[in-house]
């Protein structure tokens, strides 16, 4: 049971990771978040 919760653990850490800390060339240099967030200023 510890290593299935060991790796919901990452799994997270890697997704938060991924979507609001990682930059993008894609997205000029912005974060997948930041990205979104700049696309719809009324949402911030």
């Amino acid at each position: 049971m510890k290593d299935i919760d060991e790796f919901k653990i990452a799994n997270e850490d890697y997704i938060r990771y991924y979507n609001t800390r990682r930059i993008s060339l894609r997205f000029n240099g912005l974060s997948p978040v930041e990205y979104r967030l700049k696309s719809y200023p009324g949402r911030n």
